[in-house]
């Protein structure tokens, strides 16, 4: 199995040089969930990926029951992030990285933030800012994914908006609700909670954007 290093060089590779350290919050989530891959390695990894997209649709049924099940519903969203984690910390670490499985992990990875953004909507987030929250999280894959198709080597600098951001944004707003349910301000935290992540979004797009467009023109 890699080392720590080893792993987020190689996690570096898989995700057009983008350098880990350049966030705190991604360089941690790398290493927690290393962390967790050494001690379950025989796992694998395709597994993992679909049982994360199985809680993440999961965490749709409590938000939409409300109340106090929103608590559920952020945890359930927490956990499915961690089993997305812990899927390419396993391929990666233990050596069994392809390009089919990166793709498929990406693709689950749009899937569940199609159902965080769900998930905020039934718990009482406006229609058109989830839809917007939803947006966000895929714009920015996307447009690596572009410039990765037209020839940039190294596909954008991590910014606010990364895959831990979105997690945790949707899991606390989620949770945070389901703790305040009881005041009757559960619906004012979603659409707050929404409402803040979108602003997130569009600051980490234009990081992303800004950092694309000096790749491009090079």
């Amino acid at each position: 199995m890699l080392s720590r290093e080893e792993y987020l060089a190689a996690w570096s590779t898989w995700h057009g040089g983008a350098d880990p350290a350049a966030s705190r919050l991604v360089h941690g989530w790398l290493s927690g969930v290393y962390a967790l891959a050494r001690r379950v390695a025989g796992l694998p990894p395709v597994a993992v990926t679909v049982a994360g997209l199985l809680v993440a649709a999961a965490a749709v049924v409590p938000a939409w029951v409300g109340g106090r099940w929103l608590v559920l519903a952020g945890v359930l969203v927490g956990l499915s992030a961690v089993l997305d984690g812990l899927d390419g910390a396993l391929a990666i670490a233990t050596g069994r990285a392809s390009r089919r499985g990166f793709v498929l992990d990406s693709a689950v990875d749009r899937l569940s933030e199609g159902a965080f953004a769900a998930a905020l909507w039934v718990a009482g987030a406006p229609g058109w800012l989830a839809a917007g929250f939803g947006a966000l999280c895929w714009l920015p894959d996307y447009l690596r994914a572009r410039a990765g198709q037209a020839g940039v080597a190294e596909t954008g600098q991590l910014s606010v908006w990364e895959r831990p951001t979105r997690v945790a944004m949707t899991g606390f707003t989620l949770g945070g609700a389901g703790v305040v349910a009881g005041l009757g301000w559960d619906a004012a935290v979603v659409t707050s909670g929404t409402a803040v992540g979108c602003l997130l979004g569009v600051v980490g797009v234009a990081q992303l954007g800004t950092s694309l467009r000096r790749a491009l023109a090079d």
